[in-house]
């Protein structure tokens, strides 16, 4: 479990997460929890869909990663979120511009029983 964050793009660390069908479902589950598919959905504004590839900030995982964690300071993720949440997050963000129509649709339906935004608060 990394205690911290990427070291760059190069990270041997990375491949455990960007490589991981786990690792990645747990960053779509974060993903809802902390309520990043409320602004950054499929269909959102463009500068927020992170469904196509463009990433304003680069699109390395240590690129995403900062984006993810100190992209928001009006939400302060990097001090509300674990640091292995945040890697998680980060590699379902790089993973989404590869999801068909298809995984979308059943990735929404198998999350519809899910706390998300702001009906879950993060662990306990």
């Amino acid at each position: 479990m990394p205690q911290t964050l990427p070291s760059g793009d190069a990270d041997p660390r990375i491949g455990a997460y960007q490589e991981n069908a786990y690792q990645v479902s747990q960053g779509r589950r974060y993903f809802a929890w902390y309520g990043c598919s409320q602004c950054h959905a499929e269909g959102g504004p463009a500068d927020r869909d992170l469904t196509d590839g463009k990433w304003r900030h680069g699109g390395g995982f240590a690129q995403v990663y900062a984006s993810v964690a100190s992209g928001h300071p009006e939400q302060d993720f990097v001090r509300r979120i674990a640091i292995e949440q945040l890697w998680q997050i980060t590699a379902y963000v790089r993973d989404l511009p590869t999801h068909t129509a298809e995984k979308r649709y059943r990735l929404l339906v198998d999350q519809k029983g899910e706390a998300q935004g702001s009906s879950w608060n993060g662990p306990q």
